[in-house]
């Protein structure tokens, strides 16, 4: 394709509300050195990362992911959300070709398997920096769309991104949440916030009025990369259609009836794509013909599956959910909002004007076009904050899509609160802000949490050198099994994608939903975690669901399960063996000392996970026993 020309360029800024820059290439050269520097940083972050937040990062990404590159015999714990085909598939599938590329990376290269396994650990999470950059760089995009370009509150925006803790503790997981955000924010970049230029047309000339009509329908790449964008967004995360809703509605309520059929034209086209490839990957990864965002409303919400996993406050999201995300940008941010949802920032605004503007009329619509970008993501932001906490089940990460909005409107007031001169107690309060938020991104990256992470580092390990793995390119023939079971709350824990091998067994207690019981029921429902942790407690659990402990002591044999299967007791149900390794939380420990205090178990490792947490069953450092003789 031929290189744009300077007065096709030039046509482009108009169109998008903005001046032409003085030196277009040099802003793009600019731009791409800025994105490198970006996505340096993301990958420090993401390679950083050593703590646990969401069991969706690995089991609704990751784990079908590994199933899809390596078959389902390479060991993936595919949960029900799968079986029942709430998920779509392009998600795992982009992960499913980084895991791909990276083993055909390793056999190229001749790598080692221990070697393999961490080019396996890393490569999503190299995958999901790029995503993360992508987002500041676009966030920064959005908010010069908002401020002007080279504007000091547009560089303020992007400082707001990268010292957030939240993006540094979250934006490089592989949460579907964090790839919505990406895709959104790209989405809302390209938007027409141009559209109308009926309420300026009367301060232009008729040959402004003319070019301007021929220009908005001159744009249609970027529209249609914005509706491609926001409809992968919606089929990743349905609920994203909240927020192009408030976009939108007053986009297409204030066009002329000409722009009005070309929007309408362009949603149905860009949506019919988009699932038509959709219902095309999930055919294949199925093996049916489904669609599941409507599964995923109906399980959610007809069948109220969601409350399952917890119930919140209807005000969470504003006295809970906001402060985790925003945390020390909160006052800027609802100080930022409360002015754009009364209007007062379309007479308050550190909006920069550029004196290269080709006519008083481009001026004017410059202007009202960078308010609107404001007013609209400050509605956006409300109205889908609002309708979110409708919703019985709430978490944070749902409302990440709109932390890069908040952190564009937070900038304006944070900009008037530090201007260029300030004085030094301003500084010095800006300076606090900054270091809280570096310790608290700090601490719960590479903190809280971080030994159910480290745990299954140490077992790959000691499976490697079991085995000698080290000494291998491809898995030898005759390779012995570790086995492990995880006595903890389900999904406490990675899976596949960090024990790597499939030699390396492993069960985990369950969490399954309550698909099948009648809603008056449910109630009384127990999982498998339930029962395990409710009175009489874990030691009764263990009595009815492992097999004789007379298997395990020091003077027994394994010839006792002959015995164990002779007895009519144990014929009920089926007990699973005792294993190699048993992993569990501290607070568990004085319950295993009391039913194995006798056995061959003994303790072999020990990681220091979290000094606090809200779940009383995942208190305490994460513990291994390893059964001696095994």
């Amino acid at each position: 394709m031929p290189a744009a020309s300077d007065s096709e360029r030039a046509t482009t800024q108009r169109r998008a509300g903005a001046p032409p820059p003085a030196n277009p290439t040099s802003y793009r050269d600019s731009a791409s050195s800025l994105f490198a520097l970006l996505l340096a940083f993301r990958i420090v972050n993401a390679l950083t990362l050593r703590t646990f937040f969401q069991p969706d990062e690995f089991f609704q990404s990751l784990e079908p992911a590994w199933q899809l590159a390596f078959g389902a015999s390479s060991g993936p714990w595919i949960t029900w959300e799968w079986r029942t085909q709430l998920r779509s598939s392009l998600h795992p599938g982009l992960f499913a070709a980084v895991y791909r590329i990276a083993a055909h990376v390793a056999a190229r290269c001749g790598l080692t398997l221990p070697a393999k396994a961490e080019l396996l650990l890393a490569a999503p999470k190299l995958a999901q920096a790029v995503f993360a950059a992508l987002l500041d760089c676009y966030t920064w995009k959005l908010a010069e769309r908002a401020y002007g370009r080279g504007s000091r509150t547009a560089l303020a925006t992007l400082a707001l991104s990268l010292c957030s803790p939240w993006q540094w503790f979250c934006s490089t997981r592989t949460l579907s949440n964090c790839l919505e955000t990406t895709i959104s924010t790209i989405a809302i970049y390209y938007w027409p916030w141009h559209w109308p230029r009926t309420a300026t047309d009367s301060k232009t000339g008729d040959k402004d009025r003319s070019q301007i009509a021929v220009q908005d329908l001159g744009s249609l790449s970027e529209l249609r990369a914005s509706l491609l964008l926001a409809a992968l967004a919606c089929v990743l995360r349905p609920t994203n259609a909240l927020v192009w809703l408030s976009v939108s509605v007053p986009t297409f309520w204030q066009a002329s009836n000409r722009l009005r059929y070309v929007l309408v034209r362009e949603i149905l086209f860009c949506a019919s794509a988009v699932l038509a490839c959709s219902v095309a990957s999930d055919r294949l990864y199925y093996r049916a013909w489904t669609l599941p965002p409507l599964r995923f409303l109906y399980f959610n919400i007809a069948q109220s599956l969601a409350v399952f996993y917890g119930k919140n406050r209807a005000d969470y999201y504003f006295t809970e959910g906001l402060p985790l995300l925003l945390t020390t940008a909160l006052p800027f941010a609802a100080f930022g909002l409360l002015r754009a949802l009364m209007g007062e920032e379309l007479r308050h605004s550190p909006i920069k004007s550029s004196p290269s503007i080709s006519s008083p009329g481009w001026k004017v619509v410059h202007d009202v076009t960078q308010r609107r970008v404001l007013v609209r993501l400050s509605w956006a932001c409300a109205s889908t904050t609002f309708v979110l906490s409708l919703i019985s089940h709430k978490e944070v990460r749902f409302l990440y899509p709109l932390l890069p909005f908040l952190h564009v409107i937070a900038a304006g007031p944070l900009t008037v609160f530090l201007p260029a001169n300030g004085p030094l107690t301003r500084k010095a309060i800006v300076t606090s802000l900054l270091m809280t938020n570096m310790f608290i991104g700090g601490y719960v990256s590479t903190v809280h949490q971080r030994g159910v992470i480290d745990v299954l580092t140490h077992l790959r390990h000691k499976h490697e050198a079991r085995n000698g793995l080290s000494n291998y390119s491809e898995l030898p023939d005759g390779i012995s099994n570790t086995t492990v079971a995880f006595l903890m709350p389900c999904h406490s824990t990675p899976w596949r994608s960090h024990l790597i091998y499939p030699s390396l067994s492993a069960w985990a207690l369950t969490c399954e939903p309550p698909i099948d019981i009648p809603l008056s029921e449910r109630s009384a429902y127990l999982d498998e975690a339930d029962e395990f942790y409710i009175k009489p407690g874990s030691a009764a659990w263990l009595r009815d669901n492992m097999e004789s402990l007379d298997t395990i002591k020091s003077g027994g044999s394994r010839s006792s399960r002959h015995w164990m299967t002779h007895d009519p007791k144990f014929k009920a149900k089926y007990r699973r063996e005792w294993p190699q390794n048993l992993v569990f939380f501290a607070q568990l420990e004085p319950v295993l000392r009391e039913v194995l205090g006798d056995t061959r178990y003994s303790e072999c490792w020990r990681g220091f996970n979290s000094h606090f947490h809200d779940d009383w069953r995942r208190k305490g450092d994460v513990v291994v026993w390893c059964l001696n003789g095994a």
